[in-house]
C-alpha cells in the first residue's frame, strides 16, 4: 500500500507541476521499497505499475516519444531489473537459509534431543543458548537416563564453542546414553565415559597423522601427537549425577565443570565437590578411581546445573553474569518460568548475544 500510495502521489504531482520540472523518475522509489519487505513477484508487479504510471505521465504532459520520455522509460526498465535481479537472489539466498534452520533444529533434536518433562520423581526443565550466529546447538550438552534404581543426568562443556565441538559433544551424549544404565556404579560409567572421549581423540591424532604421511610432510610429534594438536587438545568439563528413586540424596561426580545450585527451603548451596576430577579426554590425569560426592536431595528442592556460558557471560562493563543472585530472585517460580526468566535476563545482560554457548538444566524433585 505505501509503495502504491507513493506512485500515485508521485504521478499527480508531477502531472500538475511546471513542464519543465520532471519527478517520474522518482518512481523507481516504489519497486526498491517493495523490494525491502517483499518478494520478487510484488516488487515486480509495483515495478510494472510505476512503469504504466510514467508512461501515463508522457500521455498526459509531452508524450510518450520524446527523448526525455524515453530516456526516463528506459532506465525506469534497467533500475527495475536491477532491483527485481537482487530480490530474486534474496529470496533464494533465504530460501537456503531456512532450509539450514531447518537442518540445524533436526540437528538438535537428533544430538540434543528435549528433556522430558517428567522422568521418575523428578521434573526437568532446559535451556540452549548457542553461540554461533543462527546455530541451534553447539558445545554444551545435556541428558538424562532412566536406570533400573533412579535417574541419571550429564551436562557438559566442550572445550571451544559452536559448531566446531559438535563432534565432540555428539560423542559424549552417544557413549553416555549407550552406558548410563549398564554401569551400576557411577564411578564405572565415569571411567568409560572419559575412555570413549580419549579413544575417539587419539583416533583423531591418527588421522591427523595419515594426512601429514599421505601429503608427504615429516611426522612431527609436536604437531600430530594428540597432547598438542587442536584437536587432541580437545576436552569436556562435566556433571555426572545419579538421583535414587527411593532416597533423599544425589551423587555426584565433577570433572572440572561449575558446581550445580542446590535450591532448597533454606536458600540456595552451590555442591562444590571436595575432590574434583579432571575434565574428561585428558588420558593420564583421569583418576584412578573417581570420587562421588553425596549430597542431600530432598523432596521440593531443585538442582540447577549450567555450564559456564552463564555464568562467564559479561556485560558491556564486563562484568560477570550474577547467577546465584538472579535465581535468588525467581527461586519461588514453577522450573519453566525460572529457565524462562534467566533466559531473557542473560540475553539482557549480554545485550542480546553471547560469547560462548550456554545451557541450563533443572531438575526438582517432586517426591
Amino acid at each position: 500500500m505505501l509503495s502504491l500510495a507513493l506512485i500515485v502521489a508521485i504521478t499527480v504531482v508531477d502531472i500538475l507541476t511546471p513542464p519543465e520540472i520532471h519527478l517520474g523518475p522518482l518512481l523507481i522509489v516504489a519497486p526498491a521499497i517493495t523490494a525491502s519487505f517483499a518478494g520478487a513477484r510484488a516488487t515486480t508487479a509495483v515495478a510494472l505499475i510505476a512503469l504504466a504510471a510514467l508512461t501515463v505521465i508522457g500521455l498526459l504532459r509531452d508524450g510518450i516519444d520524446t527523448a526525455n520520455h524515453e530516456t526516463q522509460l528506459g532506465a525506469q526498465i534497467a533500475v527495475s531489473a536491477l532491483i527485481i535481479a537482487l530480490r530474486v537472489l534474496r529470496d533464494r539466498h533465504e530460501r537456503e537459509l531456512a532450509q539450514v534452520r531447518s537442518v540445524s533444529e533436526a540437528a538438535q533434536r537428533v544430538l540434543l534431543r528435549p528433556l522430558p518433562d517428567r522422568i521418575g520423581p523428578l521434573h526437568l526443565a532446559s535451556v540452549y543458548l548457542a553461540a554461533e550466529a543462527e546455530a541451534q546447538v553447539g558445545g554444551d550438552l545435556y541428558a538424562a537416563a532412566r536406570t533400573a534404581t533412579g535417574t541419571r543426568l550429564l551436562v557438559g562443556d566442550v572445550r571451544g564453542k559452536g559448531l566446531s565441538s559438535l563432534g565432540d559433544a555428539a560423542l559424549l551424549l552417544g557413549a553416555f546414553r549407550a552406558a548410563a544404565h549398564l554401569h551400576a556404579e557411577l564411578p564405572d560409567l565415569a571411567t568409560y565415559l572419559d575412555g570413549s572421549v580419549c579413544w575417539d581423540l587419539a583416533q583423531l591424532g591418527e588421522q591427523n597423522r595419515l594426512r601429514r604421511a599421505v601429503a608427504g610432510a615429516v611426522p612431527d610429534p609436536a604437531l600430530d601427537g594428540p597432547a598438542t594438536d587442536d584437536a587432541g587438545e580437545s576436552f569436556i568439563t562435566a556433571v555426572i549425577l545419579d538421583i535414587p528413586d527411593d532416597g533423599s540424596v544425589l551423587r555426584l561426580i565433577d570433572c572440572g565443570h561449575p558446581p550445580p545450585l542446590l535450591l532448597h527451603a533454606d536458600g540456595i548451596t552451590a555442591l562444590s565437590a571436595r575432590h574434583p576430577a579432571p575434565p574428561l579426554g585428558l588420558g593420564e590425569l583421569a583418576p584412578t578411581r573417581y570420587e562421588v560426592e553425596v549430597f542431600p536431595f530432598l523432596p521440593g528442592d531443585r538442582l540447577l546445573i549450567y555450564t559456564d556460558g552463564v555464568i562467564e557471560a559479561r556485560d558491556a562493563s564486563r562484568r560477570f553474569y550474577p547467577l546465584t543472585e538472579r535465581v535468588t530472585a525467581w527461586r519461588a517460580d514453577r522450573p519453566a518460568a525460572l529457565l524462562n526468566h534467566l533466559r531473557r535476563d542473560l540475553l539482557h545482560h549480554v545485550g542480546g548475544r553471547l560469547d560462548d554457548d550456554a545451557a541450563i538444566v533443572l531438575a526438582e524433585r517432586l517426591t
